[in-house]
């Protein structure tokens, strides 16, 4: 009997660490070491970097949300099956947060790595704070692709 229970409980731990392994999350970025998976230019301005985790949890770094919103526009199937989208909360330099959540401030003001001046802010507040400041646009994830895919800049 106690060799049954023995077997049983090696058999429920093998299962739970099969499970843990098979989460997808993103990975940290490495600054200055991994490059953008679109550009190829070394990521390197942790107000900036952005990530892409596929439903097989495969991360694909960028050194911009241009970047990777370009990557999605020419890889629709990778936008759709998509685990994690995640760009930089430049008022939090290295904090990653998901793309379709933030606001983007579109001003000459703040020059972003691939010159489409597109700066992520997670707080509402915070971001409209900084565009009243810096001047420019305030976007959602939509029209921040949008405007990758248009190729418009602030003048």
């Amino acid at each position: 009997m106690k060799s049954y229970n023995l077997y049983l409980n090696c058999l429920v731990l093998v299962v739970i660490l099969l499970l843990a392994g098979c989460r997808v999350e993103p990975k940290p970025i490495a600054y200055g070491e991994v490059n953008c998976a679109h550009c190829q230019m070394t990521v390197s301005d942790n107000r900036y970097g952005a990530e892409l985790v596929n439903d097989k949890g495969k991360a694909f770094f960028f050194d911009s949300a241009e970047c990777l919103a370009q990557y999605l526009d020419q890889n629709p199937e990778l936008a759709e099956s998509a685990a994690h989208v995640l760009v930089t909360d430049y008022t939090r330099p290295g904090e990653l947060i998901e793309a379709r959540s933030v606001h983007f401030i579109q001003s000459k003001e703040l020059p972003s790595p691939m010159g489409m001046y597109l700066t992520a802010v997670a707080d509402e507040a915070a971001a409209t704070k900084m565009q009243q400041e810096v001047g420019g646009r305030l976007l959602n994830w939509e029209q921040a692709v949008t405007a990758v895919r248009n190729n418009e800049k602030p003048e």
